[in-house]
């Protein structure tokens, strides 16, 4: 009975156990693809907040924590899901966040921190960011690309106001004294602007009466688009900017008729902001004095020029050229004082350009401004006080040169024709000059010719006296070698006849020894015999050959044997004898 029952709850628990896995799989699963998420609704629970956006655990509404790539289970009844592209930020790009949900801002704050509601101070660089976009809303703007041959000058558009004519640091509103080099670098727009300002050499050219223009450095391509892109719409942004800043001026400008009536004016024709673009329209009098590569590189152009009244009465019009210089450490200095680059040629520069010209150029007669020496000193005398007196204002003044003079013609006329003569007369005392160095000339070519000839005899005598030297050296030196060479010679056979006479009186004497050593050998020889007939009988003995036999036949007296006892052998030798020879026979016959 137990068996049964077991076997009916089994199955009854696997059929729950099935539905459920059907259920799931068939009707709960969902796939959220790549580079989505799913955003969730919750259709129970709890109601939201007042001004509450985002649900969470336990109540009903958006949850604020989505689902990303992968395979998901959720109760249809229960839930509800959405498919979304997720944020993809690309290269060159930052996202600027305004969250929806979070707490409130403290009063006078517009930036908030990570759980505030509001513009988020750090931005998202490059990536991918799975927000919910419900209660975040992701601005994409460009990151700032600073150009080769500018600085960015940052200003903090948050926090508490900076003293006044102070830098902004960490946490305060203004100008920062620290500028941002070229490079790509994320900022947030709505927290910090950068303002680029071109470094380095800059040009203020003066045109007369004609206007003047400011000649800022081109900038200088690279070859990543996408920064290219980037510090275009930069420039683009600072131009929009100084177009704004010149329709200010001009509509705040005094009248024109006052304008004339000084001299010089403030109105200003805006042609071009930066070197991307070309000017826009130019005065015709400019573009004939503008090169092709100026105009491409004009920033901006003034009406402003150099006029004033000489010494003498004259009026005098000046085209001139200054060149000027901002160092990165001095910009932001520069800008906080002055303003942009437009703002700080026309407070700054113009001003003092206009001023020391006018205080300089007065002192001058207008004959000074014809003749080279008086134009030149002038020149050096603007240099040096306007390069002392904008150096105070942190800008660098390396030159200012002057093109072209505009004197009126009642005095020009007469000045140059007598100058003309000054210079006609100057001319003919040079060809004087000229002939009579001419002359002198001639004279000390002739002395030159004549020079080189005795030149030429002196080195022929000193090359002959040099041989004759020579071979007289040689001479001495081969007579010297030769008596050298006899006299070794002589003491070479002096040593030879020593060795000769050394070698024979050694042979002598090796001789003498020998053959008296042999001498004593003989006699001591003679003594063992005990007598020189023995001897004799044995050298003889010793001198026959082995082979040799003696037989004695005897025949009687008066023969062999008589003949013996002459010799002076007698009985005994003979007997000698034989004992001898018995003894060669090796002892055969006893």
């Amino acid at each position: 009975m137990k068996r049964p029952l077991a076997i009916t709850a089994l199955l009854g628990l696997l059929a729950i156990v099935c539905a459920w896995g059907i259920w799931q799989w068939f009707f709960c699963r969902f796939y959220v693809g790549p580079d989505q998420i799913a955003i969730i609704t919750a259709k129970s629970g709890e109601p939201l907040a007042p001004g509450q956006i985002l649900a969470g655990e336990g109540q009903r509404g958006v949850r604020e924590r989505v689902l990303a790539e992968g395979r998901h289970f959720l109760n249809p009844w229960a839930y509800e899901h959405e498919l979304a592209p997720i944020t993809v930020i690309p290269a060159g790009k930052v996202g600027v966040v305004t969250a929806k949900v979070g707490t409130d801002l403290p009063e006078g704050e517009f930036l908030a921190e990570a759980g505030q509601k509001g513009i988020w101070k750090e931005v998202l660089g490059p990536g991918k960011y799975r927000l919910n976009p419900v209660g975040y809303q992701i601005d994409i703007v460009d990151a700032i690309s600073v150009p080769v041959g500018y600085v960015g000058v940052v200003t903090s558009l948050s926090g508490k106001q900076a003293p006044e004519g102070k830098f902004a640091r960490e946490g305060e509103k203004g100008i920062r004294a620290e500028v941002l080099a070229p490079g790509l670098y994320y900022v947030n727009p709505r927290r910090f602007q950068v303002d680029v300002v071109e470094v380095g050499i800059n040009q203020v050219a003066l045109f007369g009466k004609t206007g003047s223009g400011v000649i800022t450095k081109a900038q200088i391509a690279t070859a990543n688009s996408a920064i290219n892109e980037l510090q275009d719409n930069l420039l683009a942004e600072q131009r929009s900017r100084r177009e704004r800043y010149f329709q200010h001026e001009q509509s705040s400008a005094v009248p024109a008729d006052e304008m004339k009536a000084e001299s010089q004016g403030l109105k200003k024709r805006l042609s071009s902001s930066l070197p991307s673009t070309a000017p826009a329209a130019e005065s015709a009098a400019t573009e004939g004095r503008l090169a092709p590569a100026e105009k491409a590189q004009a920033a901006f152009i003034l009406n402003q020029f150099v006029e004033f009244p000489s010494k003498d009465g004259f009026e005098i019009s000046l085209d001139m050229t200054v060149e000027f210089e901002l160092l990165p450490e001095n910009v932001a200095w520069i800008f906080r004082n002055y303003g942009d680059l437009p703002a700080a040629v026309e407070k700054v520069i113009m001003p003092q350009i206009l001023s020391i010209s006018r205080l300089k150029g007065s002192a001058y007669g207008a004959r000074d401004f014809i003749v080279g020496e008086g134009r030149e000193k002038f020149q050096n005398d603007m240099t040096e006080t306007l390069a002392r007196t904008l150096a105070e204002k942190k800008i660098i003044i390396n030159n200012a040169l002057i093109r072209h003079v505009n004197v009126p013609m009642q005095i020009l006329n007469p000045i140059r024709q007598a100058s003309i003569a000054q210079e006609q007369d100057l001319t003919n005392q040079e060809k004087q000059n000229t002939a009579k160095k001419q002359a002198e000339l001639n004279t000390e070519t002739s002395l030159i010719d004549q020079r080189r000839q005795q030149v030429g005899q002196e080195t022929e005598k000193l090359k002959a006296g040099i041989k004759a030297d020579e071979a007289k050296e040689v001479a001495e030196i081969a007579a010297e070698t030769l008596r050298q060479v006899a006299g070794i010679d002589k003491e070479t056979a002096g040593v030879q006849a020593n060795k000769i006479t050394t070698l024979g009186q050694a042979q002598a004497e090796v001789i003498r020894l020998v053959e008296g050593e042999k001498a004593k050998g003989d006699q001591l020889k003679v003594r063992a015999f005990g007598d020189p007939a023995a001897y004799n009988l044995y050298t003889l003995a010793l001198s026959l050959s082995d082979s040799l036999r003696v037989n004695i036949l005897h025949s009687g007296t008066g023969t062999l044997w008589t003949d013996l006892n002459r010799a002076g052998l007698g009985e005994l030798g003979g007997a000698k004898l034989l004992q001898k020879e018995g003894q060669k026979d090796g002892k055969k016959k006893p």
